[in-house]
């Protein structure tokens, strides 16, 4: 998301001592693997990149190549992950865990190349993304880091499940799901979002799916690419994996994953708090939609680096005036 000359011109005017930077990666990196959908194996690089570009997709099998930028207004619904596409029809898919990791480390800007439609899913988690980001390193740029400040409560709802966006200090999600009479059951779960609570409480939270619902999803063209390896795999009562799970309710855990790096579609980080009742990548995309929508419930505001180093409370500097 690029920002106005006027935005640029009224950030340099705040000590620069104070004002949070943006940061892309010091580094290129690389990475394979299987893609969950389609099934197909995919390269996957991750090149530093300017200030104000945001995150943005580069398809380099696609005809003369194409790139699309990670924002809501680029994104459609589509079952079990989220996608973004182009306008000539060209899609980036499953997008979710990459995303996810880049939120939770801080990323504004970043370049991602790949040979295919579809993210490679590797373990099922943003985990393998954080250890790219980690190993590439994390470069400052000299432009102050925005954020979108929550001022009133934003809800979208169907029969028994809602996403909701409301004002709060930092960045906080909240999460419950209920998978009724199976090993899953009932969860909730609520978190502060800072780079060391992200890596340490939910970057490893995997993916789940059901035995009996493997057979659809695959005549649907779903979860080609799935396995033990990359999946939490659920059949009633029991886990089919033998190492069991990481976190004793790694489940909701996941859902708060998949939140973090679809609100990441906002074009910056967020201060306020999500609640996702029962939620699904399409519902949180509806919301986005909501909230910018109105243009009563949001505004762009600077951090400043001294409370970006604060865990879980990312406070802003000053609120700019213009809207994107």
């Amino acid at each position: 998301m690029n920002l106005g000359t006027e935005d640029i011109m009224a950030a340099d005017r705040v000590s620069p001592a104070k004002v949070a930077r943006q940061q892309t990666l010091k580094n290129s990196i690389h990475c394979s693997g299987i893609a969950l959908h389609s099934g197909a194996k995919v390269s996957m690089t991750l090149h530093p990149a300017e200030a104000n570009s945001g995150v943005v997709f580069r398809r380099t099998d696609a005809d003369g190549g194409t790139e699309i930028q990670a924002l809501w207004k680029n994104a459609v619904e589509t079952p079990l992950c989220t996608t973004l596409v182009d306008p000539k029809g060209n899609q980036v898919t499953t997008i979710e865990h990459l995303m996810s990791a880049l939120n939770g480390c801080g990323i504004d800007n970043v370049v991602i190349e790949l040979n295919g439609p579809e993210v490679p899913i590797m373990d099922g988690s943003a985990a393998p993304f954080v250890f790219l980001i980690e190993c590439a390193g994390v470069a400052v740029q000299d432009c102050p880091r925005r954020a979108i400040r929550i001022l009133t409560e934003t809800t979208v709802s169907e029969p028994h499940r809602s996403a909701t966006l409301s004002p709060g200090a930092g960045f906080t999600v909240g999460f419950e799901i209920d998978f009724g009479d199976t090993m899953i059951g009932h969860q909730e779960w609520f978190t502060e979002v800072s780079e060391g609570a992200f890596k340490r409480d939910v970057a490893r939270a995997r993916t789940f799916g059901f035995v009996q619902e493997i057979d659809k999803l695959r005549a649907m063209g779903l979860a080609r690419g799935g396995s033990l390896d990359n999946a939490i795999v659920v059949n009633g009562k029991e886990i089919m994996n033998e190492e069991g799970l990481r976190y004793r309710n790694e489940f909701v855990r996941h859902k708060v994953l998949d939140s973090i790096g679809d609100l990441y579609l906002a074009g910056a980080p967020i201060i306020g708090h999500f609640q996702g009742e029962r939620a699904g990548h399409a519902l949180t995309l509806r919301l986005l939609h909501a909230l910018f929508a109105d243009t009563d419930a949001w505004e762009w505001t600077e951090l400043s680096s001294a409370s970006t180093a604060v865990a879980g409370q990312v406070q802003p500097d000053r609120a700019v005036a213009a809207r994107a």
